[in-house]
């Protein structure tokens, strides 16, 4: 299947989101943090980013911005995974590039049919 990278500062979030992806056969990596997280998938190069928004020192709105200009991970669809619900954040974060925004906690289903509809596109 696909490598999903995660992006989120909560060990347990990513341990929960990591569960769901892997049970339907996705590769799963992981950083806990944005500065780490870019880094990292501009080495990997993962088929999609799943991505917090509250991280300590750069947020998810910013790390979405940088993944989503830099030539070389444009192309990695976004899906930002919150618990930030104001609608204003959501059309933020599609603003910054994001492809998809859903509100912890996010329900395994919902989150890999949003997955799949990405990766089909």
């Amino acid at each position: 299947m696909a490598h999903i990278f995660i992006i989120d500062d909560s060990p347990t979030e990513v341990r929960v989101l990591t569960g769901f992806l892997e049970k339907a056969g996705h590769r799963v990596s992981s950083a806990p943090s944005a500065e780490e997280g870019i880094d990292q998938v501009r080495r990997a190069r993962p088929d999609l980013v799943i991505m917090d928004i509250i991280m300590p020192g750069m947020n998810g709105f910013q790390a979405t911005r940088q993944l989503s200009r830099d030539a070389a991970t444009s192309a990695i669809p976004v899906v930002m995974v919150t618990t930030k619900s104001m609608e204003t954040d959501r059309i933020w974060a599609l603003r910054q590039g994001a492809k998809a925004f859903m509100t912890k906690p996010v329900a395994e289903k919902e989150l890999l049919g949003q997955i799949d509809d990405l990766l089909s596109a």
